[in-house]
């Protein structure tokens, strides 16, 4: 019998996930020489190499990628017995991992967890910050409970609940004459100057549709992984960008950066909840949920 344990999975699942042995250790919540016994214990008895260590580097071996499905889908299985063993007690205790997309998380979060830690002492919240493929990904597989990402989120096994909206504004150098008399229209040609996310980020997609009227080929080839660097971009003169109402106060004060209006109706994005549609976890992303619908609004900045 081959004998594998239910924790060499997990370590499995996490340095598949990091391709880092420190990174792996971390997310399990383990010491590195730990999780490297128990990977190396894992290999023996299944008579085969799953990662290749060269230096910092860590490769999957062609076993390691036809197991790694198969492990997700165990460990998935696992999780939720546990969360079905957990009916009837009280909800909103225990671990709950929780995926946010980059251009919420920094906004929403420092209003949310206070809350959640004043109402729900016992709720052990763990925290990912990616991009919304990767959550829709990690949560359909069972490795998040829940995500909050922007709509729409056309999957047909993740269920959504609307939060709230918010709405676009434009980032343009301070003293910018294209933006001298705001509010501007969605068809003005200093848009051609917009800066993009990455390739992966939804900010990028919702960009694109609301200055759809732009040439595409026009905009400036600058891209960048995180809003902060593309503001930072802006001050400095090379381009305009799109800013979500929830970060638009503290752009605002940005040196050498203004937040200018679109045209009514401004564009907007709904912000939501979501969650794999199984309804193990469902009673407490409906109250997370409501938490957060239950926020000042004037606080959130939408």
């Amino acid at each position: 019998m081959i004998g594998l344990t239910v924790r060499q999975m997990q370590y499995f699942d996490a340095l598949a996930q990091t391709l880092h042995f420190g990174r792996a250790a971390k997310l399990a919540g383990v010491s590195q020489p730990a999780l490297s016994a128990q990977i190396a214990e894992m290999e023996e008895r299944l008579n085969c190499l799953l990662f290749e260590r060269g230096g910092k580097a860590v490769r999957m071996t062609h076993e390691a990628l036809a197991l790694q499905p198969r492990i997700e889908r165990i460990l998935a299985d696992i999780r939720d017995v546990e969360t079905t063993a957990r009916r009837g007690r009280p909800a909103m205790e225990g671990r709950f991992r929780l995926g946010i997309i980059p251009t919420v998380a920094p906004y929403l979060l420092p209003h949310v967890l206070p809350e959640l830690k004043k109402h729900y002492p016992a709720l052990q919240l763990e925290l990912r910050e990616a991009v919304t493929a990767s959550l829709v990904e990690d949560a359909t597989s069972g490795r998040l409970d829940a995500f909050i990402a922007a709509l729409p989120l056309e999957q047909p096994a993740i269920v959504t609940e609307a939060l709230f909206p918010d709405r676009f504004f434009l980032a343009v150098p301070a003293g910018d004459p294209a933006f001298a008399s705001p509010p501007v229209p969605p068809e003005s040609p200093a848009l051609e100057r917009l800066m993009l996310l990455e390739e992966g980020h939804c900010l990028r997609e919702q960009a694109l549709a609301v200055c759809g009227n732009v040439r595409p080929v026009a905009m400036a080839s600058y891209g960048a992984t995180s809003l902060t660097t593309l503001l930072q971009m802006v001050a400095h003169g090379l381009g305009v960008t799109l800013v979500p109402e929830m970060a638009a106060s503290a752009a605002g004060v940005m040196p050498d950066l203004r937040i200018v209006p679109f045209q009514e109706p401004m564009p907007q994005r709904t912000i939501c909840m979501a969650w794999r549609k199984n309804k193990v976890r469902q009673d407490e992303c409906v109250e997370l949920a409501r938490i957060i619908r239950g926020l000042d609004r004037a606080v959130l900045g939408v």
